[in-house]
């Protein structure tokens, strides 16, 4: 069964593995202790710190590890913000950033600080020009991730770090995404990674933070990890992460240009195949091994149930899961297509078969879902009314969006239809649902008696 959701999660690498179970048996000692088996211990350690920093491109005394990579985020973002706190407590960020930082930035806020979320293009990335208006004076950490998680959108970090650089506000790169596939981008001040992205056991973070920045650790302090990360470390899982990043790093190249051309594929072959798509992304500056894309009037729940019980899987990040009642802040942000999305994110060793399979299988399963929901043909007469009312009050995505595009053919051209609305995903996927099929977003107003809101669209063919 194809597996295709490493942007969650990869799979153990063998080498991991292998790292993992030599580890057991030889790092469970105590690292600070001078007995022998402490010192052994503590060599492992050692060792995994130095090739951990080689692949992050730092020196080992500026690394240290956590116990996860959101650990390692929030550990980041307190530090800086606490060494700096002489500045000011505003935290820039961008837009699309992983939750983690988003979470770190409602806590600052919580507690009098404030922090400028700044917005992104169609394709996910951040305007250096734009990052840059954002710093203040009482800035005091700005952070920008190396790639998105959930479309793959490699974001201009050495532009936006040079800019931060000449404002004196050091910059934090979450480069989860990113690790795996080349060096950490030039310019950061700080930096976090997660072993599970690259096949290294789940519960390993990196924090590095380069020499020179004010960093004051926050919380009850601890001797071990330069008090950065207080507890006994997980030696044999450390030795296992360092051990898969530097032999995932050594196949990056060769593996990144094989898993493009897969990608490709599935960027191309997915819009001529099924009706009502957006792939979503920067189509260039992006990550070799992901896609994602948005379908018009399905469930995104039930499509990737479907798409399970076809024997693929795969992520998303449409408001339409069960883990989730509002749109992906990434696609919001981003102004996109949010129903039936669609995260695909290829393992290394993916074989073309495999995505052949997947690109076999997918029309027939959106137009299944599609039929279950009761989409009408896309081609439809113009029919004589000037306007229509559609009442989609107390449905869910996709459901308003399936409404609009049954009652479009119901109006003449140069006629509206309006739907009424009480889905946030509405306020997005509606105008997404006109760029798609040509036609007029008015705007919207609030809901009769102020039950919801009315959207208004202009049929132009």
């Amino acid at each position: 069964m194809p597996y295709f959701d490493v942007a969650s999660a990869a799979p153990l690498h063998p080498v991991a593995r292998q790292a993992l179970m030599a580890a057991l048996d030889e790092g469970w000692a105590d690292p600070a202790r001078l007995y022998r088996e402490g010192r052994r211990a503590r060599l492992l350690l050692d060792a995994a710190r130095e090739a951990a920093a080689e692949a992050v491109g730092c020196r080992p005394d500026e690394l240290v590890f956590t116990p996860s990579g959101t650990h390692a985020v929030h550990a980041g973002v307190e530090g800086a913000l606490a060494g700096r706190r002489r500045v000011g407590t505003h935290l820039v960020v961008s837009a699309v950033e992983h939750s983690s930082v988003l979470h770190s930035a409602a806590a600052v806020e919580s507690r009098g600080g404030g922090f400028t979320e700044v917005p992104v293009d169609r394709g996910g990335a951040v305007d250096p020009e734009v990052f840059e208006r954002a710093l203040r004076p009482d800035t005091a950490l700005a952070a920008l991730q190396s790639a998105n998680h959930e479309v793959g959108t490699v974001q201009p970090v050495p532009e936006v770090a040079e800019r931060c650089r000449a404002a004196g506000v050091p910059l934090l790169v979450d480069a989860a995404q990113s690790l795996p596939w080349g060096p950490a981008p030039e310019g950061w001040s700080l930096l976090t990674a997660s072993a599970h992205k690259w096949g290294g056991p789940a519960g390993v973070g990196l924090l590095a933070v380069r020499k020179g920045v004010r960093f004051a650790p926050q919380g009850p302090g601890g001797e071990r990890e330069s008090g950065r990360s207080p507890g006994f470390e997980n030696i044999p899982a450390i030795v296992a992460a360092a051990a898969s990043l530097r032999a995932v790093r050594a196949d990056a190249a060769a593996e990144s240009e094989r898993l493009r051309v897969l990608v490709d594929r599935i960027r191309r072959r997915v819009a001529r195949l099924v009706p009502d798509v957006e792939v979503v992304g920067d189509p260039v500056r992006r990550l070799p091994h992901l896609v994602t894309f948005s379908c018009l009037y399905v469930d995104g729940e039930i499509l990737l149930h479907e798409l399970d019980r076809a024997g693929f899987s795969v992520s998303s990040g449409s408001s339409c899961t069960s883990s989730t009642l509002t749109p992906s802040h990434v696609l919001k942000a981003m102004g996109v297509l949010s129903e039936g999305n669609v995260r695909v994110s290829l393992p290394v060793g993916t074989t073309a078969q495999d995505v052949n399979g997947f690109l076999e299988v997918l029309p027939g399963v959106v137009a299944g879902v599609r039929e279950r929901l009761g989409v009408a043909p896309s081609a439809q007469p113009a029919g004589s009314a000037d306007s229509l009312v559609v009442d989609a009050l107390g449905l869910r995505c996709p459901q308003p969006v399936i409404e609009l595009g049954n009652a479009i053919g119901g109006v003449a051209v140069g006629g509206t239809v309006t739907v009424l609305s009480d889905d946030e995903v509405a306020r997005l996927d509606i105008p997404a649902w006109c760029g798609m099929r040509g036609q007029e977003y008015v705007g919207e107003a609030s809901g009769p008696g102020g039950a919801g809101i009315a959207y208004t669209v202009r049929r132009l063919r």
